[in-house]
């Protein structure tokens, strides 16, 4: 949709990658790194250096810019121990990284398209966040003060057109360049830094990196390192205290389970599991000899989205009992109905925040069959 290309650079690299681009000065302590042959190889613990050899890889034109090149690079970084925290501060990680190769005129058009995309992707989460423009630090940079002032001044411009509220934060930015940080916020109101753009004119000059202007001569280009989530398994720390383990339908791990109630309905059950998988849905069928009372404790503790119930009744109209964990005890719905519904929340990234009355009375649970279900204890 944003018209990136995807690649997947080696994990593995001699250390003079990263003496060219800077980051053996500025970041070797954090680096992983073996002897092979006389020779010190790195694990990267960035996709920056790597990204710029793909980019000169081959002669550029003016009219593949802006390029922008996405790697969900895996990357390794050896923090101190003390650093370590759950998931949310690892030594080996996945980042959801980027690199836009622009000329300095699609700077703002680049990252207005940047804060479009994270609207859209944080929306879907139902997260919020503030902005940080991190500027120059005084004493650790690379460059001319003169380009960082260029770069500064592009990123406040490109803020300001958008319109949106920032902060600055003095002496904060990468060694290479000025950055936008993005601190989100959870349900609790806690702050976390995940996106950032950060905007450099450093690798490009450091690599030689060049494409042909519509004057025939060489000119260099300005590099947009932008993630949205950072390190997906921060991220996915965040959703998991963000939700409180109560993800929404599209996005469960399982998003349907299906309980049977004697062993009459295993063979029900499981043909329904068939029809729920090819409408794209994550089901799981639990045909365990226990109470449904038990089975149902024990899923709403796992907190899958929809627990469905199968008994004899429910067999022979080709419908299950229906509960939510956001909403509770729906009543009774054709398989039908229930698979066109969830589909619905997987295609709509629906939130789950709780399942609306309108949506209950839609249901039309028969009456016979919901009696029965409450005889059943369900």
């Amino acid at each position: 949709k944003y018209d990136y290309e995807e690649i997947f650079n080696p994990l593995l690299y001699n250390k003079e990658l990263f003496e060219r681009s800077g980051h053996w000065e500025h970041y070797k302590d954090n680096m992983f790194m073996m002897e092979v042959n006389e020779q010190t190889f790195c694990l990267k613990p960035m996709n920056c250096p790597d990204t710029m050899l793909y980019f000169g890889s081959k002669k550029r034109s003016y009219r593949e810019l802006p390029m922008r090149v996405a790697e969900f690079g895996h990357l390794h970084r050896n923090e101190l121990q003390g650093a370590l925290s759950g998931a949310t501060r690892v030594r080996q990680f996945c980042q959801d990284d980027a690199h836009i190769f622009c000329t300095e005129d699609q700077i703002q058009g680049e990252i207005e398209s940047l804060l479009a995309m994270l609207d859209e992707a944080y929306s879907v989460f139902g997260m919020n966040y503030d902005i940080e423009l991190s500027t120059r630090d005084p004493e650790d940079f690379m460059g001319e003060i003169a380009v960082w002032d260029r770069a500064e001044a592009g990123l406040k411009a490109a803020l300001e057109a958008s319109g949106r509220e920032y902060t600055v934060n003095e002496g904060d930015g990468a060694f290479y360049g000025p950055k936008i940080d993005f601190q989100v916020r959870d349900c609790l109101g806690r702050s976390w830094q995940c996106a950032t753009i950060q905007l450099d004119f450093q690798l490009p000059q450091r690599f030689e990196l060049s494409y042909t202007d519509s004057d025939n001569t060489d000119k260099t280009p300005v590099v947009i390192h932008r993630a949205l989530a950072g390190s997906l398994e921060r991220f996915f720390a965040i959703l998991v205290e963000h939700f409180a383990g109560a993800f929404p339908t599209w996005f469960s791990p399982v998003q349907a389970v299906i309980m049977t109630i004697t062993d009459d309905q295993v063979d029900y059950a499981w043909e329904v599991a068939k029809r729920f998988k090819k409408a794209g849905i994550r089901v799981e069928v639990d045909d365990r000899t226990e109470k449904i009372g038990y089975k149902i404790r024990e899923h709403e503790t796992q907190k899958i989205p929809y627990m469905l119930v199968a008994g004899g009744k429910e067999a022979e109209a080709d419908s299950l009992a229906v509960r939510n964990y956001t909403g509770g005890r729906r009543g009774v719905m054709t398989v039908d109905s229930i698979i066109e519904e969830i589909v619905e929340r997987i295609q709509t990234r629906k939130l789950d925040v709780e399942i609306h009355e309108s949506e209950l009375a839609e249901a039309s649970p028969d009456e016979e069959l919901a009696e029965e279900m409450v005889q059943r204890g369900y």
